[in-house]
This record gives C-alpha cells, structure tokens and sequence, in this order.
C-alpha cells in the first residue's frame, strides 16, 4: 500500500486532501431523441438528451457549475480555478478568466485551462488535488453531432464542478484515495479544430482497447487501496466510447446494482463534464464510509478511489441532480438544429449586435461579469453601480420579482421573440434585464426570478457575457 495514505477501517482509505462541495448544471431543455430520425430518417433513439440554450457556452455553464459549488455553504476561499472542456468558447484567450470573473474571486487566485480532450478533466482534478490550499475544478461542454448521426443521440450538454481541499480547509466529504493512470496511444475518436462533429473508428478496436485499458487501471487502484472489487459501494464509469463503457461492466467483479446511473437517457454524454457529473451523481446519494470508484476510459483508462465521511450526512446541495432532471422542458427538433448551427434559418432583419469593446469591458468587470452593483450612504442599492461609490453590492445570487416586461418582436436575437422586463430585487435594486428559458406566453408580472450568467452576442468573434434572469423554479435552493 502508498505510505500516504492510512487505514479507516479494514477495507476503508483516508487521505488528508478530497471534495469539499460538488455542483451540476444540467441546461433547461430536452431534445425527445425519437423525433430525430422522423426528420433526418435516421439516428435517433428512446430518451432524451439536455441541450444548451441559444445564450449558453462551455463558458457560461461552468460558472453555473461552480456557483451550485459555492453555494453550498463551504466558507474556504479558493486558491486556484481549472477549467476542462472539449469545446471551448476562445482559442488563445484563457476561458477560465471569464469564469473566474463571473464567480468574483480574488485577483491572486490564478485561472488556468486544460482544453482540447475529454481526459483533460481528470487532470484539472490531479492539478487540483496537488495544490495546498482549496481549488476549484469546473468542467462543461456543448456536445455536437451531425444530424441523424449517433453522436447527436449519444451526446449532451451540461456542466459540473468539484471543489478540493483539506479537512484543515472544510469538511472533506470523500477523501482522495490511490490514482491510477494508463496512457494509451488510441486513434478512437478526434475531431480537428475547426471541425463541428467528431470522427470515429471502427468501434471494435477502441473496445478492446479501452477494456484492456481499463481493466489494468480498476485492478491496480483496488490493489493499491488494498479493496476487493466487492467492497466497491458505487463505481462510476465513463467515456466517449459508450460501447466499451458497457462492455467493461461486466469483467470487473462489482455488483451490478453498484454501478451508478450514466444518464444516457436523461442527458446524455456531457463529454470533459461527465466524470464530475456522474461523481457529484454518487456523492448525492452515497453515506457515511462507502466507497466510491471512477473509471474514466480516455486515451487509456484513469480510476480513483473516494471514500466518504461523515461530513456527507450534513452536506447541503443547493441544485440536486434530480431536481435538475425533473425541471427541464421541451424543444423542436428543428430549433435545436438552428441553435446549432445545422439548420440554416433567416435571420433577423435588423442591425446584428455591435463588437464588443475590449477596454470599455476592462473597466467595468465586477458588473459585467460579477454582477456587482453598489450600495449607497443611505442603503439605497444602484444598478448598475454609481461611480465613486466604494461599497460593492454583489448581486448574481439575489431573488426578484418580475414587474412589468415587454415582449419584444424587433430586437435582433437569435431566438425571438426577445423577453425583457424590470426586476425589483429582495433587499433592493431594480434593472431591466432579459428573461431567458423562459416561453413568451408564460410570462407573467410577479414571476419570481434569479439571475444566470449568459451570452448576449457574438460580433467579430468576441463573446458579450452579462447577466440575464430565469425563472425561479420549484425545487431551486
């Protein structure tokens, strides 16, 4: 056994570092799969997949992803930022500042990405679990596939973060136990920048491969963790190979009530986010002592232990997983094709949104990105922020209520009609702002609202990030 780490109990391991908090972000709208195939005769399948709305990247779902982190009460303050996806907003510029800005961390706190491949994700985590002080790890991704072919059916969007640390930072809710890594060259699936849907090979050979892979990386991490594969209460396995992820189920010895849910007919495959998703998933409904084992098949095989403790029993999760699941709504095929650039749709008549400027946002990041307003002497809150007043006024996590709002039939969107109303915000403020997943014809004047950080428009490739409000839904903490 690694001389880090030290028995719990026979059988249980303990490490000083793990997961603090856990958040998900699963988008607003489902794409029924078995309307897929009545349109583009074929592809398709039973279930559903999440899609992101219109407004939505990799970028604005990690910030969603992080803040259902943060908000579970966890008092630490975060010494680092990763961020993993396979399809980032910028190439060049760090997408990790947006985030880091949106989520309002210190200047000192350093942001970094791992892009470009599903594996990346997991050593967001390694990077992370290898700091001193707490790191915060949020993975996202807006999975594409050609239309009618099996990507589009396999894959989903969506958004997950991790926050690691030590018990002398929060409470650890499952310790990090042994890791082990195998390194394979696989040509299984790549996509070359630029391209919109992945290529693959032939699915036998990415099987065996992965197995193999996969096989050797379980069986070294339970030696190493000195586990039996029936002492495994949850295993979480994932990959873009889904045939060799269902293969391997049977050939590792854990039962297969353990296995935890891969929400392929919930969500689909939400590519770098996935390994959290399912993680978070476990942790939801793991107690006390259990031990959880993720196998992430991806250019090789990656598996860690996790055992929880008994901080597990008084987490707080702000936005479960299931309430997630159950709140989302419908969307056409056809609009999910045109949100996606497949379908090519007339746009607009009117004047497309302007570049944004570089410097004028420089100037005013904490309300463009934080969403920080100001307070004055007399307790009067200003949105946006007055100029000269010192007290900020943070804002992105305050409730309001819908007094009055227009629809809008002219604006330039991409997915009219535009809907925009004035919100009156519980301990003061009022602002006109855009409503967003929400249908023109169930708005209503009294509506109760929160404030999500989404796309305003694309102009000259420059993404104009700012805050819009949803509706405040049954089952959001």
């Amino acid at each position: 056994m690694d001389k880090r780490y030290t028995l719990r109990r026979p059988g249980k391991i303990s490490w000083v570092r793990g997961i603090l908090s856990h958040g998900v972000y699963l988008p607003y709208r489902r794409l029924d799969l078995a309307a897929v195939a009545e349109i583009s005769g074929g592809g398709g399948r039973r279930g559903h997949r999440t899609v992101a709305s219109f407004d939505e990247d990799a970028t604005t779902m990690a910030v969603e992803a992080g803040r259902a982190s943060l908000r579970s009460g966890v008092p630490v303050e975060i010494d680092s930022l990763w961020f993993a996806t396979v399809s980032p907003p910028y190439l060049d510029k760090t997408n990790a500042a947006a985030i880091h800005a949106a989520l309002c961390l210190e200047r000192g706190c350093p942001a970094y990405d791992t892009i470009g491949s599903v594996r990346g994700s997991m050593g967001a985590v390694r990077a992370a679990l290898a700091q001193e002080g707490p790191a915060l790890t949020v993975a996202a991704d807006v999975r594409v596939g050609l239309a009618g072919g099996p990507d589009e059916a396999y894959f989903g969007d969506g958004a997950a973060a991790l926050l690691v640390g030590a018990d002398s930072d929060a409470p650890v809710l499952a310790e990090a136990g042994p890791w082990v890594s195998v390194t394979d060259e696989v040509l299984d699936r790549w996509r070359t920048p630029g391209d919109l849907g992945s290529k693959v090979w032939e699915e036998r050979y990415g099987e065996l491969r992965y197995v193999s892979s996969g096989v050797e990386a379980f069986e070294g991490v339970l030696k190493r963790a000195g586990l039996s594969a029936g002492q495994v209460d949850h295993l979480v396995i994932t990959g873009t190979h889904g045939r060799a992820c269902r293969s391997i189920r049977g050939r590792l010895g854990v039962p297969p009530e353990r296995l935890v849910d891969d929400l392929a007919m919930q969500v689909g495959n939400t590519g770098a986010a996935h390994p959290y998703l399912l993680v978070s998933a476990a942790l939801e409904k793991a107690g006390p002592g259990e031990v959880i084992v993720l196998l992430v098949l991806a250019d090789g095989a990656e598996a860690l232990v996790l055992n929880t403790t008994t901080a597990i029993s008084d987490h707080q999760v702000r936005w479960p997983l299931a309430v997630q699941l159950a709140a989302g709504a419908p969307i056409g095929y056809g609009q999910y094709l045109a949100w996606r650039g497949l379908l090519a749709v007339e746009p607009p008549r009117r004047p497309e949104p302007a570049r944004v400027s570089g410097s004028a946002a420089g100037r005013r990041v904490p309300w463009k990105f934080g969403f920080v307003g100001s307070r004055s002497e007399d307790g009067t809150v200003n949105l946006p922020p007055l100029t000269g007043e010192l007290e900020g006024q943070p804002m992105a996590e305050a409730r309001g209520t819908v007094t009055t709002f227009t629809i809008d039939r002219l604006s330039y969107t991409p997915s009219p009609p535009m809907v925009f109303a004035v919100v009156d915000f519980d301990g003061g403020g009022r602002l006109p702002v855009e409503l967003t997943d929400a249908d023109a014809a169930d708005v209503r004047v009294g509506d109760r609202v929160e404030m999500t950080f989404r796309r305003l428009s694309t102009a000259d490739g420059i993404h104009n990030y700012f805050w819009k409000a949803r509706p405040l839904r049954e089952g959001r903490a």
